[in-house]
């Protein structure tokens, strides 16, 4: 009868099944400068030149500047650092990846009627990594603000039944924990899970008592948090393009997208406050995420004169369809004893859709003949008009979105000069941040070098490019949200194989 009961309630409260927040928004609505080592030495600024299989991505028009049919592929290595400060401790991790960040073939049809306006079109596809998700922070340090993570547990506690989070008869913790989660969803399961390690007390020991307090008495808290993420973000972009009369281009992507985002993050908590009952706290929770979507992109370059050229492109939201998976296990050990509960359970949630915001990007760019050339980017994009969906399931997410983040506008110029067959290239860029607040996430800074050399129907390029960014991390979303202050730095070395066909 009991169980009955849980699932007429659940039924009534399905919102609170889904477990996302304002990051995974920004997160996957975020692209970052991957591509040939020629776009790269150019910061991405190539919305007004084409003629580069990853300046497709930024204006599909771009391949309509190919003379004949061109292919590339390009290696790199990634090199990350994040430099953490928490309360009074410091810590630095690096890590190091090699990876095939890009591939695409453009292929040329001439038109050969010389009456037609049309002088020729191309058709091709490339793939990009669009954002690498690789990342590891440690986080450090004595939390003096009177904050632990039994914050956490207690604010998706309070409101929620005792008999509802309590075990029933003989039922196992896993069986309990997997029928809450079923019935009820996330918030509840945490609930759970601090009442049943003793973080947790209920006010009065009553099925209906609805409020609790912690076993943790107030102080100090040695925190060391770890957060360990893997996995990428990828674009294919089928590509139509055309150049009409001398000077006017125009081509169209249809993109298909892919996410694969992996997370693991633990919190070890130890306190000798007087009068806490639990002194020690260990925390664990993965999260597994694999999700597809489609855009798709409008683009056009103008030729004013032979050296100035003018670009516009506009980018549909991305529509992405995502799946999510989590684990999580507690231990606690205090005047109650040790204490682990590791359900062994993995949280599959109901699929949900994401629409990402559109962007627009105008570009302008000089070229000096054959000894080089200048190129500049602006794009805009309003981060707050990201969509969960089910809108009904997601109501305050969105109007959470809507009120958190910002319109955000990215700045990238880059040059190159020629010498003979040799080429020497660079780049600056800067992203404002996507928060109002401008630092949960902030400003962007980077800049690149670079070298090409021109084999005939073969060049081979070669780029260093590196970034930084300063971000203020919560812990967590809700109860412990102190942050982590971390500086990313990243730097790359990317190199490119590209030859016409």
């Amino acid at each position: 009868m009991k169980k009955l009961q849980f699932l007429f309630i659940g039924l009534m409260s399905a919102t609170t099944i889904y477990a996302q927040d304002i990051s995974d928004a920004v997160r996957y609505s975020q692209s970052e400068i991957q591509g040939t080592a020629r776009f790269r030495a150019l910061s991405g600024a190539f919305g007004a030149l084409g003629g580069d299989m990853s300046a497709i991505s930024i204006n599909p028009a771009g391949s309509a500047i190919f003379s004949q049919s061109h292919a590339s592929f390009s290696l790199s290595n990634l090199s990350t650092k994040n430099d953490t400060q928490y309360f009074n401790g410091f810590t630095s991790i690096s890590e190091t990846d090699f990876d095939i960040n890009q591939g695409g073939v453009s292929f040329v049809f001439a038109n050969n009627n010389s009456n037609s306006p049309w002088k020729k079109f191309t058709i091709g596809v490339a793939y990009d990594k669009t954002n690498n998700y690789d990342d590891t922070w440690n986080a450090v340090g004595t939390n003096t603000n009177n904050q632990s993570i039994d914050f956490y547990f207690l604010n998706y506690a309070n409101g929620v039944r005792l008999g509802d989070i309590s075990l029933i008869g003989n039922e196992s913790i896993t069986d309990a924990y997997a029928d809450i989660g079923d019935v009820f969803g996330f918030g509840h399961q945490q609930a759970f899970l601090g009442y049943q390690s003793y973080i947790l007390e209920p006010d009065v020991d009553d099925d209906n008592n609805t409020s609790y307090t912690s076993n943790l008495a107030n102080g100090t808290f040695d925190h060391d948090y770890y957060y360990t993420a893997t996995g990428l973000n990828g674009k294919i972009a089928f590509n139509m393009a055309a150049q009409y009369g001398d000077n006017l281009y125009l081509g169209v992507n249809l993109n298909s997208h892919f996410i694969n985002y992996n997370r693991t993050t633990s919190l070890y908590e130890d306190n000798s406050n007087n009068n806490s009952l639990v002194n020690n706290i260990e925390f664990g929770n993965t999260l597994s995420t694999t999700g597809n979507g489609f855009s798709f992109q409008l683009g056009g370059i103008l030729k004013l004169t032979n050296e100035f050229r003018v670009g516009l492109t506009y980018d549909s939201p991305t529509w992405y369809s995502i799946s999510e998976e989590t684990t999580q296990y507690l231990f606690t050990d205090g005047d109650f004893g040790p204490k682990t509960i590791n359900p062994q359970i993995v949280n599959i949630y109901p699929d949900y859709r994401l629409q990402t915001p559109a962007k627009i990007t105008g570009s302008l760019a000089y070229v000096f003949g054959t000894q080089g050339l200048i190129s500049f980017d602006y794009s805009v994009k309003d981060y707050s008009t990201t969509k969960f969906k089910p809108a009904g399931d997601f109501t305050g997410l969105n109007s959470d979105v809507a009120n958190v983040l910002t319109s955000a506008s990215t700045y990238r110029i880059g040059g190159e000069y020629k010498v003979k067959q040799l080429s020497f290239r660079g780049g600056y860029r800067f992203e404002e941040s996507p928060y109002v607040n401008g630092f949960t996430v902030g400003d962007l800074t980077g800049y690149s070098l670079g070298l090409g050399y021109n084999f005939g129907n073969t060049k081979l390029d070669l780029t260093f490019d590196t970034f930084e960014r300063n971000s203020e991390t919560p812990l967590y979303n809700v109860g412990l949200t102190d942050t982590a202050n971390i500086l990313n730095k990243n730097s790359n070395v990317t190199l490119s194989l590209a030859f016409n066909i």
